[in-house]
């Protein structure tokens, strides 16, 4: 039987834990071993590969077997999502200290920036936080912790397809506290495993990835941030911003007329996304907005 000392310490939630075995994975990466914590039903990756040596140059560039989209060399199709993003943002928080975590080349950051936001970025990778500092756009190179910024100097914090990496959430999200000011706000994009997509497709889902450490549910982060002091939320089944914006990002990677016909794919699940059955979204796209008392 597996020692689940690790996990018990790591989670979030509570110590209670009664982590069991799930399932094998079966999809893109087979093989990886996802337990669940049958008391709270978080779910994690566990044993897990060595995440330092999963973040390499490769990586960044999209060469890696495990890997990112080069943000670089679409960007100006990424923008339409960015400024997207950031005019929701700016209809609960208009301005102040904006810190993106995991921001990578620093694409986000630039657009918030341009839209009154001062801006802060952390990033694991020397390579990414390499080439965002020489385009001013300043940025942490390393882990959240070892950035030792002062309690309550930001008012929005965003982790967008960042939090299912993290190893450990529960000093992570009591970092992410501290650091938000009182009525901040706390934008997570993740996958949301109520979503039938993830129930229905199981073992095979392809968010099951070598460096995806924890699995959330939007009941889960709600429980998480609500027991740290966080007052309201506001949850987007999908994306929480608009389609069109969406789809001219997607322009970006076509390469012949044939592509557009993706277009009739991305709006399908985008309306797909906003659909309920038996009270679950029928999709595991998701954005929670959390904002601390």
């Amino acid at each position: 039987m597996k020692n689940f000392d690790v996990l018990r310490e790591e989670c979030p939630l509570t110590k209670q834990c009664d982590w069991k075995p799930l399932y094998l994975t079966t999809g893109k990466y087979s093989g990886l071993s996802i337990v669940e914590c049958k008391t709270c039903k978080l779910q994690s990756l566990y044993p897990r590969p060595n995440q330092e040596n999963l973040y390499t140059k490769d990586y960044y560039q999209g060469k890696a077997e495990y890997t990112y989209i080069d943000e670089r060399e679409q960007k100006p199709y990424f923008r339409y999502v960015w400024k997207a993003r950031i005019r929701n943002i700016k209809q609960f928080i208009g301005s102040g200290h904006f810190l993106d975590i995991g921001s990578s080349f620093g694409g986000f950051l630039e657009v918030a920036k341009e839209e009154g936001f001062s801006i802060q970025g952390v990033e694991i990778s020397e390579y990414a936080a390499s080439f965002a500092n020489k385009n001013n756009i300043p940025t942490f190179q390393g882990n959240l912790y070892d950035a030792k910024f002062p309690s309550e100097c930001f008012d929005v914090i965003t982790l967008v397809e960042v939090i299912e990496h993290i190893e450990n959430p529960n000093l992570f999200f009591k970092e992410l506290t501290r650091i938000l000011k009182p009525n901040g706000l706390l934008l997570i994009q993740t996958a949301n495993f109520e979503g039938w997509q993830a129930k229905d497709e199981g073992s095979s889902y392809h968010y099951y990835m070598p460096g995806h450490v924890f699995y959330y549910s939007d009941t889960i982060l709600k429980k998480i941030l609500t027991g740290l002091g966080f007052g309201s939320f506001v949850s987007y089944f999908g994306v929480d911003f608009p389609l069109m914006a969406k789809l001219k990002k997607a322009k970006g990677s076509f390469r012949s007329t044939a592509d557009y016909l993706k277009w009739f794919r991305i709006s399908y699940y985008h309306f797909r996304s906003k659909w309920k059955r038996k009270g679950f979204p029928l999709t595991s796209s998701y954005v929670l907005y959390a904002f601390k008392q």
